[in-house]
Order: C-alpha cells, then sequence, then structure tokens
C-alpha cells in the first residue's frame, strides 16, 4: 500500500516536471510567457523592464512623484531644472488560469523609498490583486468607469493624466455582454472619509467592433463632508478608440460631472468645502505609424474644475520604435500648464523599454 503510494507520488511529479520542462512556453511580444500544465492549468508571467531619463524646466513640478510622471497636480516651484533616471515604472506580473477561475497579481516599484545616497531601493507597489471566475470579479483591478484602450500611448506614464480616468482600487463586478456593473471602494476625498459606508456604483456599457470600441459609462456615490452632511455625486464619462487609416488609431475621453478622484490624479477634488466639485475633462490622442516599427502620438489633455477654479493641461508628441518584437526605444517632448496661474513646465523624456 506504502510503496503504491509513493510510486504513484513520484508518477506524477514525474508528469508535473515533464509538463514544465517540455510544456509549451510561449513568448508572444504583450501576452508574457505561459506555461501549460498538463491538468489544463496554465500559469502565465508577464511585464517589463522600463528606464526613463527625465528633464523639467519651467516653474511647476509635481509634488507627488518626485517627477517621475506629470498627474493632475502640481506644485509652483520658480525655476525649477531637473534631471531625472528612474526604472520605477518596471513591473511584474503572474496569472493562474483554472477552468472558469482566473487569479492575477501584478507589482510594480511606486512604492517609495529610493536613497539616492545608498542604493536607490524603490519598495515594490501592488498594482493589482483580483480572481475572477466566469462573469464576477472580485479583488483590486482598474475601476470600471475606465476605458483602458482609451489611454494613449506616451513615455510619461499614462499619458496626459490630468484629463484621463485612471485609478484602481477594490471592486466586485458583474459583467454580461458589452454591461459592466460594480461596487467599488467608497473614498470621500477631502471630506470625512472615515464615514464612507456606501459603496459607489458604476456602470458601462462597452460597443465594440471592426472600427474599435467606445464605452459609456456612469458613475453615482455619497460623499461624506467635514461638517457631518453628505453630498450626492454624479458622473459620466464617454471614451473609445477608434480605428482611423492603416494601424492609425484615435483614442479620446469626455467627462464630466462630479467626477472627483476618479478623473484627473487629483486634477480636481471630490469636495470643495462642503460642495463635490464639478469639473469638465477631455483627452485626445492621435497614434500615426511611420513604419512598422516606427510610431508617434500626439495627446492633449484638459481639466477644469468649477468650485476650485483650476484648469491644468498637458500637450505632448513622442516618438517610439521597436527594434525588436520586445525592444523598444521613445523619446517625447511636453509641456504642462496650470492656467489658473499662469505658470508651466516643459519636459524631455527618453525611454527604453522590455517586454518581458
Amino acid at each position: 500500500m506504502g510503496n503504491t503510494m509513493f510510486n504513484n507520488s513520484i508518477f506524477k511529479l514525474k508528469k508535473v516536471v515533464l509538463a514544465t520542462s517540455l510544456l509549451a512556453v510561449t513568448g508572444a511580444a504583450n501576452a508574457g510567457y505561459t506555461v501549460k500544465l498538463d491538468d489544463g492549468d496554465t500559469i502565465t508571467f508577464g511585464g517589463y523592464i522600463k528606464a526613463d531619463v527625465r528633464s523639467i524646466s519651467g516653474d511647476v513640478s509635481s509634488p507627488v512623484t518626485n517627477d517621475d510622471y506629470w498627474i493632475g497636480h502640481a506644485a509652483v516651484v520658480d525655476d525649477i531644472s531637473s534631471t531625472k533616471f528612474s526604472a520605477n515604472e518596471t513591473r511584474f506580473n503572474t496569472k493562474y488560469v483554472h477552468g472558469d477561475v482566473t487569479g492575477f497579481i501584478e507589482l510594480d516599484f511606486y512604492g517609495g523609498g529610493g536613497n539616492e545616497i545608498v542604493s536607490n531601493s524603490s519598495h515594490p507597489r501592488l498594482r493589482h490583486a483580483f480572481i475572477k471566475y466566469k462573469n464576477i470579479l472580485v479583488g483590486q483591478t482598474w475601476t470600471t468607469f475606465m476605458n483602458t484602450s482609451a489611454i494613449a500611448e506616451a513615455a510619461n506614464f499614462g499619458g496626459p493624466l490630468n484629463a484621463t480616468a485612471f485609478i484602481r482600487q477594490g471592486q466586485v463586478r458583474y459583467t454580461m455582454g458589452g454591461l459592466q456593473l460594480s461596487l467599488e471602494n467608497p473614498h470621500s476625498d477631502k471630506g470625512d472619509s472615515s464615514q464612507d459606508s456606501i459603496p459607489d456604483f458604476i456602470a458601462k456599457y462597452n460597443f465594440k467592433g471592426d472600427w474599435g470600441n467606445v464605452s459609456v459609462s456612469a458613475l453615482a456615490r455619497q460623499l461624506n463632508t467635514v461638517g457631518g452632511d453628505t453630498e450626492s455625486a454624479v458622473g459620466f464619462g464617454v471614451a473609445g478608440r477608434i480605428k482611423t487609416f492603416g494601424k492609425d488609431d484615435l483614442r479620446f475621453q469626455v467627462h464630466g460631472g462630479n467626477t472627483g478622484r476618479y478623473v484627473g490624479v487629483v486634477a480636481a477634488r471630490d469636495l470643495v468645502g462642503e460642495e463635490a466639485e464639478e469639473t469638465t475633462s477631455y483627452m485626445v490622442a492621435y497614434r500615426h505609424f511611420w513604419t512598422d516599427d516606427m510610431r508617434s502620438t500626439v495627446f492633449y489633455g484638459s481639466t477644469e474644475a468649477d468650485l476650485a477654479d483650476t484648469k491644468r493641461n498637458h500637450v505632448a508628441v513622442n516618438l517610439f520604435k521597436n527594434f525588436t518584437k520586445q525592444l523598444s526605444f521613445g523619446v517625447e517632448v511636453g509641456n504642462f500648464e496650470m492656467n489658473e496661474v499662469n505658470k508651466d513646465s516643459n519636459y524631455l523624456q527618453f525611454s527604453a523599454k522590455y517586454v518581458l
């Protein structure tokens, strides 16, 4: 009996070893490397290594990211002139698929740290961690309010973040065809977030075809003010990616209402005093392929906040060239402007990216 169990275990172990040594390993440029196990399960490893050199000159800087990239908020710093080398955008992810169940986790290195005097150690940061079973997703990932295909290709992380729906958070999402419904983590930015008890509700419908895709989304929240009152907040978004000529595409986003923290990465806040902020945001990006392995994107994004009386603009153009399917180099020049104080900064960024 004991020998039989031992032999069966050895046999199973040999099958696993054989499956993970002879297995079909695929290495498509953007798909990662997939290991097919003998029981039909798959493990995919993906991510990329990205190195950036970034120079900024002007009167504003990004206070949150130490000038790694532009977000929707900036600080007035007269006559700034800085150059920074960084590899923090580098990321790694793993996906495990077992029948109808998918588990996914991804990390990058924007978690803080980075002592330049000693070793510039940057802390890992959780980006995604979710489980998907058939039409149900639970965990942390991109908000359902987003259309990720409508994000501009840029050297600056996320492109014009000042006007883009861009947030990851915990949620429960249901998908049925083009319709997606979700309950997501509530947070009253600039309010009393300790009293947030009603999840944010998001509905989105995706239209897809050979021409590309367009999504229409709606957002409903209850915001808790510092004074102890509640404010209803609703917002909307229309975003998409449309194929044009050859491999070219047009990407766009338009958002309005009380979108707050969901759009612009603090270009506008949820609350100003005891009132929900009203914002208008739009982004447009056109990507043109000069050759099969060389392309450029020109983009513009703007967010205007009513109560705070602010307006943030970001414009840039770039050029990327692939030297292999996995390896590309790029350069981008752009300008970030705080219109309400008539201050701006220019930037020049070089990037190297190797997709795992």
